[in-house]
């Protein structure tokens, strides 16, 4: 459908990438993945002929139609977002006046039995039949859907976009791409600004979409749920498996390693040929034994190890400052914007180190409520107290607007420092991966990513004992993202954070705060916890979902004392405990069995990898690597069976 061949860009002081060829074709779901700066936006530019490449070539079967959702709004603000919509139906309502005008013409006419009048009839024909199939007899309905899966109100339809945020206006972009309906979809971010109900949505219609899908994310569940292959751009090369990411990482992994244990073997075997050489080629009766092997060593092809690109922003949070029991008590809150009421009389405490999520639609008041938690928007009504010796680290969801973009890296972080941390600015600025000149840069010309973590290095600055993350993941990279939450992971202070990305939250709370029109809904466990609550299918193992009463710090609430079992009820547990034992214990010595039979087929290969003669035959080195990986899979997959069933009958 669509073929890259050789694609190279050259800025002149570096080369984004080289030589870059694969194929896109119908029914393709593309993860297009790589660091910050590796040139994926760049790349979905060049495939959809708004940026041209150094030197390569990009073809398109005739008639294929591209569509693309960039990082850059480019809509007309004048019109609804209804209008909005309705521009992904030009060509249907093309149609519907041609069908309009084609039916006022037979009605007028009375040469019925005339050619003329029947290839009227015809082209009416036509025209019915392609304004069906481009969506015509759907188009109000599919509209709508599609508007309102996003997040909007269908009593926003009609507004102006003017009236919504530019988070928004980037919905209703991605609505009217989606209704277009063009042969390949390209996404760059596409979750962004979505909330997890609205990432939902879109995953459920990228699944089903039957065109080609290439998307650009950090979110690893929005991937792993969407894709079925992923390309890598590095700035070494670009790595392309037919896997989710989260199986695609495996993979590269595991052919990195045989990469590394094969080189590893073959420069053995070279180094023991040299010394071989080096000593007998001066023998007159073993000097052509010696010439051959020097030919040997010349015509081995050297195994190369792919380079990684390891380089990722280090750090912890500094120790929290204690506090006192009670860091946050919020009482019958309430907050306006003009006629419209986000909170309505909300009442909510936070104790010391909990760590908590906010999860819900947007514009259901989460980012409101932690702004008015950390001081920087005002009440309607209701009253918020900070217990003692609390102090708040706030990072905004668009931080990058409050730190000035005049100023420069250094100037941003020497603002917000005490002057005790002012000699460590440049060495903690290291450690974000802004070095050398990168520190004299003005924050207005840095990209995304490098927003948000000089964002986050801000808050290393002093200590806090509650840290309010709105959105803190977007823009970050995977490992960027992996780090962070490593760190909050060990952060000992109390939490909040408001964030759409499961992979991120996962694991990382232990409460969950819903918000659900105006109104909130506490939770205990993480973000399966809430998609349990949705029958989200990728959560079927999680824990059903527990309320429990939201409460503040003059409340008292006990929990209910757990029913007790019955004696009955105590026994069949137990019966089925000791049954699911004595299958566990057939299976380990079933699994035993195996793993002698893998361990022992790559003690055999082993020594036929060693041996140079191989790889003078590539389809016997193929075979040969082939059967070794998957010998050291399956021993890898019986290990870890084997440690799961181990643990039930330990």
């Amino acid at each position: 459908m669509i073929t890259l061949t050789n694609i190279t860009v050259d800025f002149g002081t570096r080369i984004l990438f080289k030589n870059v060829s694969f194929l896109i074709q119908a029914g393709d779901r593309i993860g297009l993945v790589g660091r910050n700066g590796a040139g994926k936006s760049t790349m979905m530019g060049i495939i959809a002929r708004e940026r041209t490449a150094t030197s390569g070539d990009v073809s398109t079967q005739t008639g294929i139609r591209i569509g693309l959702l960039s990082q850059d709004l480019t809509l007309d603000l004048s019109k609804t977002l209804r209008e909005t919509a309705m521009l992904a139906f030009e060509e249907v309502l093309r149609l519907q006046a041609e069908i309009e005008h084609l039916q006022h013409q037979i009605e007028t006419r009375t040469d019925y039995e005339s050619d003329a009048y029947m290839q009227l009839v015809q082209r009416l024909t036509d025209a019915n039949d392609m304004y069906a199939r481009r969506g015509g007899l759907t188009m109000h309905a599919d509209i709508e859907r599609v508007l309102t899966g996003l997040g909007f109100d269908p009593a926003d339809l009609d507004k102006g976009l003017t009236a919504f945020s530019g988070g928004w206006q980037m919905r209703a972009e991605l609505g009217r791409l989606l209704l277009s309906h063009p042969d390949c979809l390209l996404l760059d971010e596409p979750t962004n600004h979505l909330d997890i109900d609205s990432v939902r949505w879109l995953e459920d219609f990228l699944t089903s979409y039957d065109g080609a899908v290439v998307l650009i994310s950090h979110d690893r569940a929005f991937l792993d749920n969407v894709t079925n292959r992923t390309i890598e751009i590095t700035k070494f090369k670009v790595y392309d498996i037919p896997a989710s990411y989260s199986e695609y990482e495996e993979i590269r992994a595991e052919r990195m390693e045989q990469q590394r244990a094969l080189a590893t073997r073959q420069n053995r075997e070279r180094e023991r040929m040299q010394k071989w050489i080096d000593k007998f080629k001066y023998k007159a009766s073993l000097a052509s034994r010696a010439q051959s092997r020097i030919k040997a060593l010349q015509r081995m092809e050297v195994i190369e190890v792919d380079e990684e690109d390891t380089s990722s922003i280090h750090f912890s949070f500094p120790p929290a400052p204690r506090s006192g029991r009670t860091v946050v008590d919020c009482l019958s809150i309430v907050k306006n914007y003009g006629e419209k009421r986000v909170l309505k009389g909300v009442d909510f405490a936070l104790e010391r180190g909990e760590k908590i999520a906010f999860i819900g639609k947007n514009g259901e008041g989460k980012t409101t409520l932690a702004k008015v938690i950390a001081g920087v928007e005002p009440l309607t009504s209701g009253t918020v107290t900070l217990g003692h010796n609390v102090s708040i680290g706030y990072y905004a969801q668009h931080q990058a607007d409050m730190m000035g973009g005049h100023n420069s890296v250094y100037e941003v972080m020497e603002q917000a420092s005490p002057p005790e941390m002012r000699p460590r600015i440049r060495s903690l600025l290291g450690a974000f991966l802004f070095r050398g000149d990168d520190i004299n840069k003005k924050v207005g010309v840095l990209s995304g990513g490098e927003k948000s973590r000089l964002a986050i290095a801000r808050l290393l600055l002093q200590p806090y004992n509650l840290l309010i993350l709105d959105e803190p993941t977007n823009h970050l990279d995977m490992l960027s993202k992996e780090v962070l939450k490593e760190a909050l992971l060990s952060y000992d202070g109390t939490m909040i954070v408001v964030s759409h990305d499961r992979d991120f939250l996962d694991g990382l709370t232990e409460k969950i705060i819903a918000f659900r029109r105006g109104t909130l809904k506490e939770y205990e466990g993480d973000v399966d916890t809430y998609l349990k609550l949705l029958d989200d299918p990728h959560v079927k193992d999680a824990p059903a979902p527990h309320e429990i009463p939201l409460h503040g710090s003059h409340q008292k609430h006990e929990q209910p004392a757990a029913p007790q079992k019955s004696a009955a009820e105590i026994r069949e547990e137990q019966k089925q405990r000791d049954k699911e034992k004595k299958k566990a214990e057939r299976r380990i010595a079933d699994i035993e069995r195996q793993i002698a039979v893998q361990e022992k087929t790559i003690a055999g290969l082993e020594p036929v990898l060693a041996d140079p003669e191989l790889y003078k035959d590539p389809v016997k080195q193929h075979k040969t690597v082939t059967s070794y990986e998957t010998a050291k899979r399956l021993l890898d997959a019986l290990m870890e069976e084997w440690t799961t069933l181990s643990e039930i009958i330990a």
